[in-house]
């Protein structure tokens, strides 16, 4: 059973953010009337180029599929994180489901004293907003808790965005309630191979977000 913490407990509520689209802009709008672009939007802006490069050389049916059946199964597993955290039945479409939360589960344990999930949060110093998959304590260090899937195991240095992200997150945090994280823990299931576990530390990645998110303000204009 996970332990989750009442927002009277820590002295704080974090509101739902209303979301627009605007210039084909998905956008979150703060309670000050503030139009921010989410994170993963601003990295998905840097990585663009290299998105592209992938569809050209796969053919464009083939990354369309690709990218169906990531996003399928992606969605799928944070609905089953999230509804095993809250101490609910997980239920699984196909053994594959299964196996792939199964892997994981042993992280899972290690998590606790939950304080939010997929909450929307936004940051008036970085100029962004997004929507977190976890806060909680993992061993027992309030962190920043990403849940992830993947084709294939992942060396940490592709996946600086996931650390850029999750640093992010962390800043909004403490911005909304005061409350410090100083940890990401990254927790990816791995399809038909062993889950990996990342943990990095918020100061390392978050002035390189910076760096991207204003060459976005600067080329986008928001």
């Amino acid at each position: 059973m996970f332990t989750h913490i009442e927002p009277k407990e820590l002295n704080h509520y974090i509101d739902e953010l209303q979301t627009i689209n605007e210039n084909n802009m998905r956008l979150y709008v703060t309670p000050e009337g503030l139009k921010y672009p989410s994170v993963t939007t601003v990295l998905g802006w840097k990585s663009k180029a290299g998105i592209l490069e992938w569809r050209k050389r796969v053919g464009e049916e083939a990354a369309n599929k690709i990218s169906r059946q990531a996003s399928t199964r992606g969605t799928k597993f944070h609905y089953q994180v999230e509804d095993h955290i809250n101490n609910k039945e997980v239920k699984f479409a196909n053994p594959s489901e299964k196996d792939m939360f199964t892997s994981i589960e042993h992280f899972l344990s290690r998590i606790n004293n939950v304080h939010v999930q997929e909450a929307s949060l936004y940051s008036d110093f970085l100029k962004t907003a997004g929507r977190v998959d976890c806060i909680a304590e993992f061993d027992g260090r309030l962190s920043i808790i990403d849940f992830k899937t993947s084709s294939k195991p992942k060396k940490a240095e592709y996946i600086t965005n996931y650390f850029q992200q999750g640093s992010a997150y962390a800043v909004m945090y403490e911005e909304r309630t005061g409350i410090p994280i100083d940890t990401i823990v990254i927790i990816m299931a791995v399809e038909g191979n062993e889950p990996q576990l990342f943990i990095e530390k918020r100061d390392n990645f978050i002035e390189s977000y910076r760096e991207v998110r204003n060459e976005y303000q600067t080329v986008m204009g928001i």
